[in-house]
């Protein structure tokens, strides 16, 4: 008697590619950790090259898709607004609650930095310290705004730059109608193949957060940290009261939503920002997890390409804040009330200066040249600058989904069944998603 043959047994890359893609993400951060700190303790050089190696590679992966992808989301986003109904009233909403939110985040940072006082007994010395090369300022930023070179723009990644280029096509499309047709056409198609291929990038997370957290521990250690130890307790105290109860706060009583439901939704975003450090790079996901708590996809395609680009409460908000208050009193300099009302003037206003790229140095240093402070203070941070833009990227991202479902809330365009049931797996949705229209 002839029996089946057995299914044979799955080998460990199956058994890898079956576990929940979160679970992945905390392995490798887990595993870096500690391969981090065995090319640290036993100074493994060849081990060190290695991890500082994949995690570059992870992140210039990334960074590969921002000049396309930003670019074909937005004149997507911006052109397929005549399908949405009342677009003007739901730009003007969504841009206010970006406004209100970084507010709430900006005084978060000044009402920390003033009750702990960062800067105080750091002991670092700030002699043979270089002002950056080129320092932020508002003139630079209202007129780097507009592209001198197109070509130019994409090859160095200007996603300020990109974004208007892509607006001013997005609306031309709109204003010529039928006849830009094809252009729109066009540009679904690329925004289509740009996620389809940087879905298999964000596959490669795990192993990038491996070697990303890996390179920091080998690299810096802990020892860094004693110095900016304060700081650096600072933002992250202040990214997770923002990331955590200002959110939740506002899902609950702004917009009348089970804020639990938010985070089980949107963590896989949030936890991809906080290994890759990049809000762009993030977008995909972001506009994934949106959708999938229930903003109408319409609506999402044009939000979340916006808040990639401009919404940044971790980099533009709290950073800056808790950075100028650190640096000016290193150098022993005061900081009055007018002062501190312009920190949360830059922050509010100049957040698009960001630009949704890894580091927040180009915001740094505008909201230090406006206050007069000394930009050589820009290199005392560089060093853990790694360790505090995971948590800012995760809280930027988090902040681009709050607001979109915050607004479809309050227009009753929100499906609450998807919002109340956020289900399944991001990666087993990525393929759906990939080849899903940016819009009807």
């Amino acid at each position: 008697m002839s029996t089946a043959p057995s299914s044979p047994a799955p080998s460990l890359f199956g058994k890898v590619r079956k576990t929940p893609f979160w679970v992945q993400i905390v392995g490798g951060l887990v595993l870096g950790l500690a391969l981090g700190y065995l090319a640290r303790v036993q100074d493994i050089s060849w081990l060190t090259t290695t991890l500082d190696t994949i995690g570059k590679t992870f992140v210039q992966l990334l960074k590969l898709a921002v000049p396309p992808l930003v670019f074909t989301a937005i004149v997507v986003s911006v052109a397929n607004l005549r399908n949405v109904t009342n677009a003007a009233r739901l730009a003007v909403r969504t841009l206010f609650w970006f406004l209100i939110t970084s507010l709430i985040a900006v005084s978060i940072g000044l009402g920390l930095g003033l009750l702990t006082n960062p800067g105080q007994g750091a002991g670092l010395s700030t002699s043979g310290l270089k002002a950056p090369d080129h320092a932020g300022s508002w003139v630079d930023f209202l007129t780097g705004i507009i592209p001198s070179n197109i070509a130019t723009t994409f090859v160095e990644v200007n996603v300020l730059q990109i974004v208007f280029l892509g607006v001013v096509t997005g609306a031309a499309i709109l204003k010529i109608g039928e006849k830009a047709e094809p252009v729109r056409k066009l540009s679904e198609s690329v925004l289509d193949l740009t996620q389809t291929a940087l879905w298999w990038v964000i596959r490669l997370a795990p192993l990038g957060t491996l070697g990303l957290i890996g390179k920091s521990v080998a690299k810096y250690g802990w020892d860094l940290l004693k110095p900016f130890a304060t700081l650096t307790i600072d933002v992250y105290v202040g990214c997770a009261l923002v990331l955590f109860v200002v959110y939740s706060l506002l899902l609950r009583f702004v917009g009348g939503l089970n804020p639990l439901n938010f985070f089980k939704g949107a963590w896989p975003a949030i936890q991809l920002a906080f290994v890759s450090r990049s809000s762009v790079g993030t977008l995909p996901v972001t506009r994934r997890v949106t959708e999938r708590l229930g903003v109408p996809s319409e609506y999402a395609s044009f939000a979340v390409p916006f808040g990639a680009t401009t919404k940044m409460d971790g980099c533009a908000a709290i950073y800056p804040s808790l950075a100028a208050i650190f640096v000016a009193q290193v150098y022993g300099i005061h900081l009055g009330i007018g002062d501190y009302l312009l920190i949360a003037f830059v922050s509010v206003i100049g957040s698009a200066a960001t630009a949704g790229l890894t580091g927040a140095i180009v915001m740094l240093t505008l909201t230090l040249s406006t206050l007069g402070l000394p930009l050589e203070g820009v290199g005392l941070l560089l060093a853990i600058d790694p360790i505090l833009d995971m948590v800012r990227t995760a809280t930027n991202v988090a902040g681009q989904s709050v607001v979109p479902i915050l607004v479809a809330a309050r227009e009753k365009t929100l499906d609450l069944a998807a919002y109340n049931n956020p289900t399944g797996d991001l990666i087993d949705d990525a393929p759906a998603a990939a080849e899903a229209p940016v819009a009807a």
